[in-house]
């Protein structure tokens, strides 16, 4: 089960290792001074669950190697498929925060929040409603 879940995580830290680099560009840009503080919170809160999510996407590794050869697989299989977890809640946070974000600023329309959501809905469908799904319907009891 380690092998399959740190190839796993190598998918999710690609993608938010790419997505925390762009976003801490966006601070040296002559745009983020035109931000509203609104927008400005955001994009702080922003960087702080992408620092999050890209901290505990890569904790896996981090486990791997501490408790290496120290005969407790089974109990590091355990924590690093709760981070992985908890590393993928926060990349939706992250992923769904900038898409505000970038909304926000591109559009300033009224229905970004109602977009947003329905984004964070089709994300919770395909990463955790399917998945609970295929699980609860072809677990043999």
């Amino acid at each position: 089960m380690w092998v399959e879940l740190i190839q796993e995580v190598r998918v999710a830290q690609m993608g938010v290792q790419i997505l925390f680099g762009f976003l801490l560009t966006v601070v040296f840009t002559s745009k983020y001074d035109d931000l509203s503080g609104t927008d400005q919170t955001i994009y702080l809160v922003t960087v702080v669950l992408g620092a999050c999510a890209t901290g505990v996407l890569i904790g896996p590794v981090s486990l791997h190697r501490l408790v290496s050869g120290r005969q407790i697989k089974p109990q590091a299989v355990t924590w690093a498929a709760r981070m992985t977890l908890l590393g993928l809640v926060l990349l939706l946070a992250t992923t769904c925060a900038s898409l505000l974000l970038i909304l926000r600023v591109a559009t300033g329309d009224g229905y970004v929040p109602y977009l947003v959501a329905g984004v964070v809905f089709w994300y919770l469908l395909w990463w955790f409603g399917l998945p609970m799904w295929v699980r609860y319907r072809y677990t043999t009891r």
